[in-house]
C-alpha cells in the first residue's frame, strides 16, 4: 500500500496564548539560533473597543507557494516531499534574497554561518517522531501540529472542530500552512516580498518557482 505523503502544518488559537514566550525560548535553545535573532515570535493586539489585548504567536508559514523559493538563486531553499519548506546550508550563498522575499519576515541571515535560518517545524525532532520544540513546550497548548494528510490527526480534528483563518499579505497569497483560529485580532504584519534594495517583483515572479 501505498503511503501518503505528509503535510505538516500548526494550528494556533491565538486566545490561548499568555505570552509567556517559553516558545520562543524552547526554539531558540534547541535550534541554537543566535543572540540577537529568533526563528519565531509573539505579536500582540492593541487594546481597542474594550477587547482585551490579544498575543499572535507565528513562525515561518511552511507556504506550499513560498515566495521564498522563487527568491533564491541557487536552489539552497526548497519544499521537500514532506512540504516543509528548508534551507540546504551548504548551497547557500548568503545573498539575502529569501531573507526578504518572506511576507512574514521568518527569515534572518546568521551572522556565524553567513547563511540563511529559520523555523523548519524542528525537523530533525520530526524524523525522530516527536513535535517541534515550540508545540511541546507551550503550557497551554496554543499549537497543535500534525499531518493535514492524515485524516486521525490532532490538527486535523482541530481544523474540523472550529473554524480558521489564514493571515495573507494583499499582494500576494503564498497559501500559508499556518492557521489561526477565527476569533484571532489578524495584525496587519505580512509584507510585500521584495529582492535586497527595496526591488519588487511582480506577482508572477513569486509564483514562478513556488
Amino acid at each position: 500500500m501505498k503511503q501518503t505523503q505528509k503535510k505538516y502544518a500548526i494550528a494556533v488559537d491565538a486566545l490561548k496564548c499568555i505570552d509567556c514566550k517559553a516558545c520562543m525560548i524552547a526554539c531558540k535553545v534547541e535550534n541554537r539560533v543566535p543572540e540577537g535573532f529568533w526563528r519565531n515570535w509573539i505579536k500582540n493586539s492593541d487594546t481597542a473597543a474594550g477587547l482585551q489585548t490579544q498575543f499572535q504567536p507565528g513562525q515561518c508559514m511552511q507556504c506550499d507557494s513560498p515566495s521564498c523559493v522563487s527568491a533564491c538563486p541557487v536552489g539552497a531553499t526548497f519544499k521537500g516531499p514532506d512540504g516543509l519548506v528548508v534551507i540546504d546550508a551548504t548551497k547557500c550563498i548568503g545573498c539575502g534574497n529569501c531573507v526578504t522575499a518572506c511576507p512574514y519576515g521568518a527569515r534572518y541571515r546568521n551572522p556565524t554561518t553567513a547563511t540563511a535560518d529559520k523555523c523548519d517545524f524542528c525537523q530533525h525532532r520530526l524524523q525522530k517522531g516527536e513535535e517541534p520544540a515550540c508545540v511541546e513546550t507551550c503550557p497551554t497548548r496554543t499549537r497543535v501540529f500534525g499531518d493535514l494528510n492524515d485524516p486521525g490527526s490532532d490538527i486535523n480534528a482541530r481544523l474540523k472542530s472550529t473554524k480558521h483563518l489564514r493571515i495573507i499579505n494583499p499582494l500576494i497569497n503564498t497559501e500559508p500552512n499556518i492557521f489561526y483560529t477565527d476569533q484571532t485580532v489578524l495584525l496587519n504584519w505580512p509584507r510585500e516580498p521584495t529582492l535586497p534594495g527595496n526591488i519588487h517583483m511582480s506577482p508572477r515572479f513569486w509564483k514562478s518557482s513556488g
